[in-house]
């Protein structure tokens, strides 16, 4: 099997530069100027960007026990329509995922239902390091520990704990971090003026920056304490992103950060319009917050833009504050609004393929994916950048079947995605064989 991607602005590695690249079986074999073979599958890309495919870091498929709002073959559709290849998902399904047998469960059905190449977080609780320590670093992304209660009920709130994970794992730790004493106060403040039916334009304030800031500087003064490779997800505050470093290489660092796409996009006044659709754990804040985090992801000290795709049926989500989940859905989206993010100026594309494609692959050691080169797997993305589209119901894969960018103008539409060297996705169709592998990881 050849494909040949003629005429492409390869977008890589900090540059953009006029090549072709011949794909062979699942790799990428040649990248130069004028390939010829006549064995090859020819995609004329001329006019398009070509990157490589987005991994997206932090994703809820919801599977198991949460099938209907979403599951592995349905949100890994329309993953593959965003141009996201490759996901790590996390351990608040149901059961949660915190035995080694749980965990290689998840792996055994996305073997059988994924479109994009897949991998799972072991999940941390108060009472299974035991488990924890028999996590085989080459095959499983991380340990995911919330340090902040969400969806799913998997609060590590156990001090004497937390420091046993992080003095006895190597792996890469990934946290939630709000303080739940802060947010139950401010929870019963609201409570009492106002019963279950909390107006959602609260919800920055009961889930607050203090709340923020508080459990993100324990967890990074328990990992400067212990040596312990920490990775904090979501970033939802200016003052939050000052406990990052910019001025060593990202393969030195220790500690690091990601932002997502919805902390980008909105702020507390989108509240108003949209409600507890945008009712995410940790809140969207304030426009100075939101001006924070694109300062600290310019200037490097946010490693990682994901979503923390989280979807709930619109049913849930019409319920009062109380008892409406946080989270939405994001990933069929993500590329293609950062890309509107390039338009207007705000980041450049190779900024944006630095921070969805390269950093994932580093931070998380994924062998022979993040990058187009020679010897890779060939997982990649064109990209027509003067395509006009509307989000709308009509074009959401999501098995929940709405988004919160409804009604959103976009100017970049995903063409082609290519997964291990198969043509998944072509204007506008996933095609129905699944191609997606386990992601394996550079350790030992």
């Amino acid at each position: 099997m050849k494909t040949l991607i003629k005429n492409a602005q390869i977008v890589n590695e900090g540059q953009i530069i006029h090549n072709d690249i011949l794909i062979e079986n699942d790799l990428i074999t040649k990248i130069q100027p004028h390939i010829s073979d006549e064995a090859a599958q020819v995609i004329d890309a001329e006019g398009k960007c070509l990157l490589p495919g987005v991994i997206d870091d932090q994703v809820h498929f919801r599977e198991p026990g949460l099938t209907h709002k979403g599951d592995i073959e349905s949100e890994s559709r329309a993953a593959v329509a965003g141009g996201v290849t490759s996901f790590i998902e996390q351990p608040n399904t149901v059961p949660n995922a915190v035995t080694q047998e749980l965990l290689e469960e998840k792996y055994q059905i996305a073997a059988q239902k994924s479109f994009a190449n897949y991998s799972f977080m072991m999940g941390g609780t108060n009472d299974n390091l035991d488990e924890i320590l028999k996590t085989n670093p080459r095959n499983v992304p991380g340990i995911k520990l919330f340090l902040g209660s969400s969806t799913g009920n998997m609060l590590v709130d156990n001090p004497e704990t937390l420091e046993k994970i992080f003095s006895n794992t190597s792996m890469l730790i990934a946290v939630h971090c709000e303080d739940e004493a802060a947010i139950k106060a401010n929870t019963q403040r609201y409570l009492e003026e106002y019963g279950e039916d909390i107006p959602v334009k609260f919800h920055h304030l009961i889930r607050s920056e203090d709340a923020c800031y508080i459990s993100s500087s324990k967890a990074v003064e328990l990992a400067k304490k212990t040596g312990a490779r920490l990775h904090i997800f979501h970033l939802s505050t200016a003052r939050e992103t000052e406990l990052f470093r910019n001025d060593i290489p990202l393969k030195d660092k220790k500690i690091t950060a990601e932002v997502c796409v919805h902390h980008l996009t909105f702020t507390n006044k989108d509240y108003e319009s949209k409600g507890t659709l945008i009712k995410w754990n940790p809140a969207v804040k304030t426009k100075s917050d939101r001006t924070g985090l694109w300062e600290a992801l310019l200037d490097d000290r946010i490693d990682v833009i994901a979503t923390d795709h989280a979807p709930h049926t619109l049913e849930e989500k019409g319920n009062v504050y109380t008892k409406a989940p946080s989270g939405g859905p994001l990933v069929q989206h993500s590329l293609p609004v950062m890309l509107e993010n390039c338009r207007s100026g705000k980041i450049s594309i190779e900024k944006i393929v630095e921070k969805m494609c390269h950093n994932p692959a580093i931070i998380f050691q994924i062998e022979k994916r993040g990058f187009i080169r020679e010897g890779y797997k060939a997982d990649l993305v064109l990209v027509d950048d003067n395509s006009e589209w509307t989000v709308s119901k009509d074009n959401i894969l999501y098995k929940c079947g709405w988004s919160p960018l409804e009604g959103m103008k976009l100017h970049s539409r995903i063409t082609h995605t290519f997964i291990n060297g198969h043509l998944a996705y072509e204007n506008g169709e996933v095609k129905a064989e699944k191609f997606g592998e386990r992601l394996i990881f550079n350790r030992q």
